[in-house]
């Protein structure tokens, strides 16, 4: 089928201007907000759909407005965020002409804050998904650096065997300072798996059928 002429010298026109070296700063920052929206989405809606359907209870229209609620705000806050930290890095950039590595931690500094910084379970998890990743990055960096000794023997079995130490003792006697989704899943590991009457909520379902 043939692209009209009207639209193929849209096109030609739009694929200029991608080209071009000055707006490179600006159009990063609406192709961030687009990647932001996407990852969003493609990360939390699967999440939400699991988690929604084995730990909520409502009826199947609540349940589909809980999943695209929070498939909604977390690629908001997602592609905001990213719009937010290449802007202001550079805006820094532009302003001191040249990047320096603080740029970087200013600018998600004041983009955490404004778009993660409201305390509900979205952005709980999201923040302590990223706080386990930068422990783990900061420990690399520091044996890197030398400011942490080089561990003579593999030190991830032990900190596998204390961090679930540590997450089995704070649900069995602090549960409710543990996160709401961590809560249920381990709710359906180690305290329904207490729970049965007969075969059927044994093997085949996790509680009893509801008699009629």
């Amino acid at each position: 089928m043939a692209v009209p002429p009207q639209l193929r010298a849209l096109l030609l026109a739009v694929n200029a201007l991608l080209r071009k070296r000055r707006y490179h700063a600006a159009l990063a920052m609406l192709k961030g907000f687009r990647n932001g929206a996407v990852y969003g989405a493609k990360i939390r809606a699967p999440h939400a759909l699991v988690m929604t359907f084995l730990f909520r209870s409502g009826s199947l229209q609540e349940k589909l407005r809980a999943i695209l609620q929070a498939t909604y705000t977390h690629s908001r806050n997602l592609a905001c965020f990213v719009f937010t930290y290449k802007g202001l890095c550079a805006l820094q950039a532009r302003v001191q002409g040249e990047t320096y590595q603080a740029h970087s931690f200013l600018a998600a500094f004041i983009g955490g804050l404004l778009l993660f910084g409201e305390h509900n379970n979205i952005n709980s998890q999201i923040n302590m998904y990223l706080l386990s990743r930068v422990l783990f990055a900061l420990c690399r960096l520091g044996v890197e650096k030398g400011y942490i000794p080089e561990p003579r023997w593999d030190p991830f079995p032990l900190f596998t065997a204390v961090v679930w130490g540590l997450v089995l003792w704070l649900f069995e006697y602090h549960r409710c300072t543990l996160q709401p989704s961590l809560q249920s899943s381990m709710t359906y590991l180690y305290q329904d798996s207490d729970v049965w009457h007969d075969i059927s909520d044994f093997l085949l379902y996790n509680k009893s059928l509801p008699s009629k």
